[in-house]
């Protein structure tokens, strides 16, 4: 007798951002790490926001398990989803995502059911690879601690390398914009602009 396992899948078909020169097409499984690579950081970056529906598609479809992300789905999508931005830009005493507006932090923050201590944090941190000084590893710790199917890391650390890839191998979906050749290494797909 056979079994069937479903396997959660991120997939953009041809779909073609305002302004970019070509259409991009990728599936991101569960339970690996699916890196998208080539050109600038902040044209990677678009990439993410698009998934997140914060930038709007001029071509083509992005679905999880074939359900297609429309402005309707947008917030259900987000809930599955955990986001470590490249960095929070300072505005006085508040952090900020840039570009996502202020509305879509909000937005990403509706997630948080449960609150994360700084011990729990500490923790996670030194599993990514980084101290409590390095921002980026912070980022990718929130994000994991937020404990979703689909995690989106825009410029992770190379220090969480190996902890991305146990992220992926325990079910989720781990979709890392990068150009760093040691993350690149390790992921089970890599993605070209």
């Amino acid at each position: 007798m056979l079994t069937f396992v479903a396997v959660m899948i991120l997939e953009l078909n041809e779909v073609l951002l305002p302004g970019e020169p070509q259409t991009l097409s990728l599936m991101a499984e569960e339970g690996k790490l699916t890196c998208l690579t080539g050109g600038s950081a902040s044209r990677l970056t678009r990439w993410l926001h698009a998934i997140l529906g914060f930038l709007p598609i001029a071509h083509g479809f992005i679905s999880i398990d074939g359900e297609p992300l429309t402005d309707a789905t947008a917030m259900a999508f987000r809930k599955m989803m955990s986001f470590a931005p490249s960095a929070l830009e300072a505005q006085g005493d508040v952090k900020r995502y840039d570009p996502p507006s202020v509305q879509h932090i909000f937005y990403l923050k509706a997630n948080r059911e449960r609150p994360i201590s700084n011990g729990i944090l500490a923790e996670e941190m030194r599993r990514v690879g980084g101290d409590a000084a390095d921002q980026r590893c912070r980022l990718v710790a929130v994000a994991a601690l937020l404990d979703k199917k689909i995690m989106l890391l825009d410029q992770p650390p190379v220090t969480s390398a190996a902890y991305l890839q146990r992220l992926a191998a325990q079910g989720r979906i781990v979709l890392a914009a990068t150009n760093e050749t040691p993350l690149l290494q390790v992921a089970d797909k890599v993605v070209e602009l």
